[in-house]
């Protein structure tokens, strides 16, 4: 009976192969990790592991380059020996992913180890994830970002809002139980809207007083409770600097960790080049102001390194590429100059 099971479960197996692109199977794999704890745990012993302390990832610097080494579940076992550790603490990781070949992707925080041990035993650092994001390979990029969303996500929900009792993650890290109000608590995203202000012929960026200095970027605010985007657009636009849109158009979407996980839903946002003064809210912006083709053109060219004038001054640089801030102002010299 084994050996025609096997034989139906192989020819299944071959269906379902040739049937499904290799994206499907990977999906589908995934979500056997997330529901089924006895596969996520043993996916956990032939999978790779990203490595964080206190939500800082792991880089190493090969040349000129940053990589973002994945380690074998071997050599975890190898840096837990050496503080003396169990295997029970590799429980603690979160599935992030998986490659097309179906090995597992981990992540875990190693915050409560020594820094500087793991550091010099792996020949590497813990970088803080804004600086991370760009300076490693853009596919890893996303990567991380979620991986440190997961992260902090689990530490800031151990207990359930309802009963104040311990909440208990699944091995793969994609849900948490309260077993006392059997309430399910699931990840979640805040909903940002980043919108590009332009008129006829010039675009709008402005600055926080957080930013680094001569950084600007598109305007960008939360979801109101009930709000839809294009509500949310016109809202923001009209709070952070008086001005009234006329008509807004979709862009993209992308995940973005600050200040916590959020999904960053990218637009464009026309008004009239008659009503374009300026009236900003100092209380949540340093500076706005309008930008022609020439200076955009020119400050995408800029490093932020490369700024500073002799004088003290910075001139203006925008976001990296890997910010979608970044896109949407490529975007707006694609259509000027076309």
């Amino acid at each position: 009976m084994a050996v025609i099971y096997q034989a139906v479960y192989r020819r299944a197996s071959s269906l379902f192969c040739r049937l499904h692109s290799t994206y499907v199977r990977k999906m589908r794999y995934l979500n056997d990790l997330k529901e089924d704890d006895s596969l996520c745990t043993q996916a956990q012993t032939s999978g790779t592991f990203y490595l964080f302390h206190n939500l800082s990832p792991f880089l190493q610097k090969v040349g000129k380059k940053y990589l973002v080494p994945q380690l074998s579940a071997a050599e975890m076992k190898r840096i837990l020996e050496k503080f003396k550790e169990t295997e029970q603490w590799i429980e603690k990781s979160v599935l992030i992913g998986c490659s097309d070949e179906h090995v597992p992707h981990f992540a875990l925080d190693l915050g409560a180890l020594e820094k500087s041990v793991i550091e010099s035993e792996l020949r590497g650092s813990f970088t803080d994830l804004r600086k991370a994001l760009f300076v490693v390979d853009g596919k890893d990029s996303p990567l991380l970002a979620s991986a440190q969303s997961l992260l902090r996500w689990h530490d800031s929900h151990q207990y359930c809002s309802k009963t104040g009792q311990p909440t208990q993650k699944n091995v793969a890290g994609s849900k948490r139980v309260c077993h006392a109000s059997g309430i399910t608590y699931y990840p979640q995203m805040s909903p940002v809207v980043i919108a590009l202000v332009s008129d006829e012929s010039r675009c709008l960026l402005a600055r926080q007083p957080s930013f680094p200095q001569g950084m600007y970027t598109a305007l960008s605010g939360f979801c109101d409770l009930g709000e839809n985007v294009e509500e949310t657009v016109r809202r923001e636009v009209a709070e952070e600097v008086g001005l009234e849109v006329e008509s807004l158009w979709y862009s993209a979407s992308q995940h973005w960790p600050f200040p916590s996980s959020c999904l960053m839903i990218a637009c464009h946002a026309m008004v009239r080049a008659q009503q374009a003064e300026i009236s900003m809210n100092s209380l949540e912006l340093e500076e706005a102001r309008w930008f022609g083709l020439e200076e955009i053109v020119e400050g995408l060219k800029r490093e932020p390194g490369s700024s500073k004038q002799d004088n003290g001054s910075f001139l203006p640089w925008f976001p990296p590429k890997q910010a979608i801030a970044h896109q949407l102002i490529c975007e707006w010299v694609k259509r000027q100059t076309s």
